[in-house]
């Protein structure tokens, strides 16, 4: 699950983002049939990658996710994806979306991202490791 570490061949990694980032002049357009299909896209874009959401929520007018990224991946490459081809496939299953994003971009530039650090990090400044 996500307080697991995930390894690959040299390395044991638990990278966790809480990403947020909004539709195009921040339309609150993110509900009924275009909520479930975000849903479906940003999962099977996500095992794409190996990016693991752990939790997200789609509001009307913003997306918050929650994923696990390996260290393999950059958070700037991973979103650059994410957006770029939702929005490609969005307005593809929608034609009436191509009036309103007549560019094909779904997304605003940007987003938000933080990181969700661990117990571990306490653990490490309160060990008398160090003099």
């Amino acid at each position: 699950m996500a307080q697991k570490a995930h390894s690959l061949s040299h390395t044991k990694w638990l990278c966790k983002y809480h990403i947020v980032f909004t539709p195009k002049y921040r339309r609150k357009i993110i509900y009924n049939q275009y909520r479930s299909s975000l849903g479906a896209i940003f999962r099977r874009l996500c095992s794409y990658k190996g990016v693991e959401i752990i939790e997200g929520h789609l509001m009307s007018d913003h997306i918050h996710l929650l994923v696990s990224i390996p260290p393999k991946l950059s958070v700037a490459s991973f979103m650059g994806y994410l957006k770029s081809k939702s929005s490609l496939i969005i307005i593809d299953k929608y034609a009436n979306l191509k009036y309103r994003y007549g560019n094909r971009k779904f997304w605003c530039k940007g987003y938000y991202v933080d990181t969700c650090g661990t117990k571990l990090k306490e653990e490490i400044h309160s060990a008398d490791h160090y003099p």
